[in-house]
């Protein structure tokens, strides 16, 4: 019987497996050795980001020009994954590099791409973005942090909930309102929070999973903000910028989630072959076997989806209905593969000390975050 070839994703190439290797490295020596320290203190150490940058991991699918990578959104893709592979949750480089740095680079002046983008490929800044408040998630219309202008600033008032970096972020993209009620008073304004006043960090929230992605609430109270800072220059811009960039958010997701499930079948597999019951590996036992079997062919399938929409991203064409998709099909398998490989474990799958444990737990949030999956499967539906 012929072995399968391996699967290899038709936008990989050369450059893109020595990215895959510096990060694998990367993960193996500055992050594994760390993590259960980090799940206890709730997050990364701040050096981390700065080693990351020196390693060039941060920001690789910015312009060289800017001190990015010069790279593309596959080579996200490749770091993304190989966090999954490493078994690394709570890292939220994503949202660093792959969202907000886009922020900037889309709708930044120029003065402001070259003063901030460095730092963040550097490691010396941070960055976050602040959506979710107590009252609003995914219905991004009923959001109620406001800006004021007044003169050459930007009054800001309200809170924000659930923002992974909260704690270490020097760069905070915030969505505010600047206008009346509904999608068209929304806008973008960016603030460097270092000793800034009316700024504060709430709790660091505690969580089912992604135990040292620390995750915070953020207060505004009359905080200063220059009126510079307004991304795109022009109030009420915000939204639409929201959903130009929201694709890209909720693909990285979907790159993660079927990285996390091929690992949770590789864990399995390995530990049905070493794993003895009744006198044998359970490896022999035909219902584990066509479980395994089942979990791998869906898990392809999930891949294949997601490749599907990197190659279209690649090309400037994946539209807001298929990153959807993309981000709902690729968590909603990531919880059910992980779930179903668990059981593969037994009672040791219940057990913290086994990964497939901990990536169950963190494997719920990813249908919840960048947009519900019901939410997902309505902007589907308005295409049909």
């Amino acid at each position: 019987m012929l072995t399968p070839a391996p699967y290899r994703s038709p936008w990989m190439t050369e450059e893109l497996d020595d990215v895959r290797t510096l990060a694998r490295t990367f993960l193996a020596k500055e992050a594994t050795p760390h993590m259960a320290r980090w799940a206890e203190q709730g997050s990364v150490d701040r050096d981390f980001w700065t080693r990351a940058g020196a390693a060039g991991l941060l920001c690789m699918s910015i312009p060289e020009e800017y001190g990015g990578g010069g790279g593309t959104f596959a080579h996200e893709a490749v770091i993304a994954e190989e966090q999954a592979h490493a078994l690394d949750d709570g890292w939220a480089n994503q949202v660093h590099s792959a969202i907000v740095a886009h922020y900037l680079l889309e709708y930044g002046t120029q003065e402001q791409k070259e003063r901030w983008l460095p730092e963040l490929a550097s490691g010396e800044m941070v960055a976050a973005i602040a959506m979710t408040e107590p009252d609003a998630g995914s219905d991004l219309q009923a959001l109620r942090t406001t800006a004021r202008r007044d003169g050459d600033e930007y009054v800001v008032n309200g809170q924000k909930t659930f923002i992974s970096n909260g704690l270490h972020c020097d760069l905070l993209v915030i969505v505010v309102r600047t206008g009346g009620e509904g999608a068209k008073g929304l806008s973008l304004l960016v603030a460097e929070t270092a000793g800034l006043q009316g700024f504060s960090r709430g709790r660091q929230l505690e969580k089912l999973g992604l135990r040292y992605q620390d995750t915070m609430e953020l207060f505004f109270e009359d905080m200063r903000v220059p009126a510079a800072n307004l991304l795109g220059g022009e109030e009420g811009t915000g939204f639409v910028q929201l959903m130009q960039q929201l694709p890209q958010e909720r693909l990285i997701i979907a790159v993660a989630g079927v990285a996390a499930a091929e690992k949770a079948v590789r864990l399995a597999i390995d530990y049905a072959k070493e794993r003895e019951a009744f006198g044998r590996p359970i490896m022999r036992f035909q219902t584990v076997r066509f479980e395994l079997a089942e979990c791998r062919t869906e898990t392809l399938a999930a891949r294949t989806l997601v490749d599907h929409c990197i190659g279209l991203h690649l090309e400037g064409r994946l539209d807001p209905a298929t990153a959807s998709m993309a981000k709902y099909y690729a968590t909603d398998v990531q919880c059910d593969i992980v779930d179903r490989c668990l059981q593969i474990f037994g009672g040791n799958g219940f057990m913290l000390e086994y990964p497939i444990a901990r990536m169950y737990a963190s494997a719920r949030v990813q249908k919840i975050y960048g947009g519900t999956n019901e939410i997902m499967k309505e902007l589907v539906s308005r295409t049909l």
